[in-house]
């Protein structure tokens, strides 16, 4: 028999509301959490776009840019008296307040959305009034005392204050991506000279090849990824060009003549690099051109990653059955079912960090293609596949570094015992015995499993001496120099 259910209900006391402020737009009133220093045009956006869920909030450097934009406005218009000194020092503190990481869980938009950007300009300028408006001793939402358009957004439109500070959080997000690179290319090139006496076959197509030593290899992904570092710094001057002072679409309506000179060097001075004034400011206002190019540049870094995480698999497969020329550090067991399986799960994890910037890539193109007239409604996604792509390969060249090429291990002998059995020494020998010796031996050796160290002896064709010479480390992976690299 089933016990009976007490179905006695239980009694809990009401939770009390939160307390809310009421706020008015275009289109009507709206309640606003009355500690919330966000505003009704950021309500309504973020309950109208929750789509990736993917807040500005996850990007900082974006959020200070647009602080520091704010900022620079708010001083152009001071010094042009536009706006007065009270309200340009309340300004400037809830800037400051952004610049220094506070408050940025008050920016609640999605980074996708719609509007060209509004909503983020909007959830910006009201942050700001907001903070501004407890500096000066009111209440949130008493926007007569500082108001979001009016003060914060003097001299403005979205379409010029928005894509300056995208361009100024990229600057912002520079160094560390730069140096993430710098610090994976200076392991990289510590390995170069741990395995510079390494011998080994390198391989075409993946079949043998010629011998080089694991130094050599592990040099030139040092050499592939240090040529992006001055190639990432040449394209970051190309978004220093912005169109601050354009306002609507570039032709300045509703700024003072010498505002835009007087708000981009403000802002140069606050974000610590050169930002410069575009010649054509309609032009600027709707070309996409600098992002497409920049994007363009993390696809070949990220291509660049994945190729070398790809040879790293191979060259680590086994550990019996496969290359085995290198040891992965070992992070987690490999498989539910398989004893002993240890995967190499730090390069599986950068190709799709790859994977997904190629895709940000593809995103971003389209996004700057289908742009209209004097301006880019899709300039949001431009804006977080960008910064999405940055903070991915900064986060996984560091992984790259930390968990997985600093403990890389050579498999000296086993390395030196591919090269002893390789057919592929043989092209070293063409200028010794000509290449139809060289043809012929090359396939007994296959036919027969002896060395070809050992045929080309057995047959008379070079002296012990002479041979030993010619296949030499020096001579096989340094040919023509007069000496070889300190470390070897």
């Amino acid at each position: 028999m089933l016990p009976t259910q007490n179905t006695t209900a239980i009694r809990t006391a009401p939770e009390s509301p939160q307390p809310t402020r009421l706020e008015r737009d275009l289109l009507g009133q709206r309640t606003v959490p009355a500690a919330a220093y966000y505003g009704i045009q950021t309500l309504r956006a973020a309950e109208n776009f929750d789509l990736s869920g993917v807040t500005l909030a996850h990007f900082p450097k974006l959020i200070i840019g647009l602080a520091m934009v704010k900022k620079a406005a708010a001083a152009a218009n001071a010094e042009l008296g536009l706006l007065e000194e009270r309200r340009f020092q309340a300004i400037s503190a809830a800037c400051d307040q952004l610049v220094a990481g506070q408050h940025h869980d008050q920016f609640i938009v999605d980074m996708i959305q719609g509007g060209a950007g509004t909503s983020t300009n909007m959830n910006a300028n009201e942050v700001i009034a907001n903070l501004g408006l407890e500096w000066l001793g009111h209440a949130k939402g008493a926007y007569q005392h500082l108001h979001p358009n009016n003060d914060v957004n003097a001299s403005q439109s979205t379409n010029d204050a928005y894509p300056t500070a995208i361009r100024v959080g990229l600057q912002l997000s520079h160094a560390e991506l730069v140096d993430s690179l710098a610090l994976l290319r200076d392991a990289l090139a510590d390995k170069r000279d741990e395995f510079a006496d390494v011998l080994k076959m390198g391989r075409t197509q993946l079949q043998d090849a010629v011998p080089m030593t694991l130094g050599q290899e592990f040099g030139a992904f040092a050499t592939t990824l240090g040529e992006d570092i001055d190639r990432i710094a040449g394209l970051f001057d190309l978004l220093r060009e912005v169109n601050l002072g354009g306002t609507a679409i570039g032709t300045g309506l509703n700024a003072h003549p010498d505002y835009a000179l007087l708000a981009v060097a403000h802002l140069s001075r606050l974000c610590g690099h050169p930002m410069r004034l575009a010649n054509d400011l309609i032009e600027a206002t709707s070309d996409m051109g600098a992002f497409v190019l920049f994007s363009g540049m993390t696809k070949r870094l990220a291509i660049k990653l994945s190729k070398m995480c790809n040879d790293l698999r191979l060259l680590s497969s086994g550990p019996r059955a496969g290359f085995s020329e290198i040891n992965l550090p070992a992070r987690q067991p490999g498989s539910s079912i398989m004893p002993g399986k240890v995967n190499p799960v730090i390069p599986e994890a950068v190709n799709q960090v790859a994977y997904q910037v190629i895709g940000n890539d593809l995103a971003i193109t389209m996004a700057a293609e289908s742009g209209q007239l004097q301006l880019n409604a899709m300039e949001p996604l431009i804006a977080y596949k960008l910064f999405d792509s940055m903070r991915l390969l900064r986060r996984a060249m560091d992984m790259l570094r930390t968990l997985c090429i600093e403990g890389i291990t050579a498999n000296r002998a086993h390395c030196l015992a591919q090269v002893n059995a390789s057919i592929g020494v043989i092209t070293a020998l063409n200028p010794y015995i000509g290449y139809d010796n060289a043809t012929r031996l090359a396939s007994l050796a296959l036919a027969t499993g002896h060395s070809v160290r050992d045929l080309v002896l057995a047959e008379g064709l070079m002296q012990k001496a002479e041979l030993d010479e010619a296949l030499s480390l020096e001579r096989l992976v340094y040919p023509g120099r007069e000496s070889v690299p300190e470390s070897v």
